[in-house]
């Protein structure tokens, strides 16, 4: 285990740093902040996600600042996401020269920060903790139980994830979750969002390392030392978002 730790001593490092980062943010608690802070995130996913899709078409950034504008005064920014795809049809319907390739980027990362900021319009600051220890607790808990006793591999899209890492990180996230869930949600509520939530996350991580497989790459980008991009370090947050703000509007 302390072999594990040492040789990760760059990965926790950062990892400790944009925790950090993220607490203080949360305990200002200011929406504007908050906004701002997913806004630069989302502005850097979806350089990260352009490149992994091969696509060279500067018109979706000035979309996406439009549209995180938008969503600045509008209390469900999720719903923007079919405004901009009825646009996007539109456009392409009447000049048949729309890149068509810029409805992916919309969907990922750009939706997925748009239904975070709707997670925290709706639900506070605490649903982000909530959703922030969940998948924390799923990447750490299946990395240290993958490292230490992992040895049944998951799928062939990530090799080096193993089905005992995946169950350790869920039971990991299961725990932590039920500890840090909204005092609104019930014990069985929290557990069993804390365990879908963790499961998407899981997915959100192996959708991404498709892309990375597919577009030949180790990470999506490089600005976070020992993690690679912000892709790599929120593609777990990118899907267990979504499915939190769902699965919140059911029961809460």
């Amino acid at each position: 285990m302390f072999d594990i730790i040492s040789q990760s001593g760059t990965r926790i490092k950062t990892g400790v740093a944009l925790v950090v980062g993220l607490l203080l943010v949360g305990f200002i608690d200011s929406f504007f902040l908050t906004w701002l802070l997913f806004g630069g995130l989302m502005l850097i996913a979806l350089y990260e996600a352009m490149n992994l899709f091969d696509i060279d078409d500067d018109k979706i950034y000035i979309y996406a600042i439009a549209i995180w504008l938008i969503a600045y005064l509008y209390p469900k920014p999720e719903d923007l996401v079919f405004i901009i795809g009825i646009i996007f049809a539109s456009v392409l319907a009447y000049t048949k020269e729309f890149n068509q390739k810029l409805f992916l980027p919309l969907l990922y990362p750009i939706a997925s920060y748009l239904f975070l900021l709707s997670l925290y319009i709706s639900f506070g600051m605490n649903s982000l903790l909530w959703l922030l220890v969940v998948v924390a607790g799923a990447d750490v808990g299946a990395y240290f139980v993958g490292k230490s006793f992992g040895s049944t591999p998951f799928c062939a899209t990530s090799p080096n994830k193993t089905l005992e890492g995946v169950f350790g990180g869920i039971a990991t996230a299961a725990v932590l979750g039920v500890t840090f869930s909204l005092d609104s949600v019930g014990f069985w509520s929290a557990l069993i969002i804390s365990i879908i939530v963790a499961i998407a996350s899981v997915f959100g991580d192996l959708f991404e390392s498709y892309l990375k497989r597919e577009a030949d790459v180790k990470d999506s980008g490089d600005i976070l030392p020992g993690h690679g991009g912000i892709l790599d370090r929120t593609d777990g947050y990118l899907f267990g978002g979504i499915v939190m703000l769902v699965l919140l509007r059911f029961v809460a």
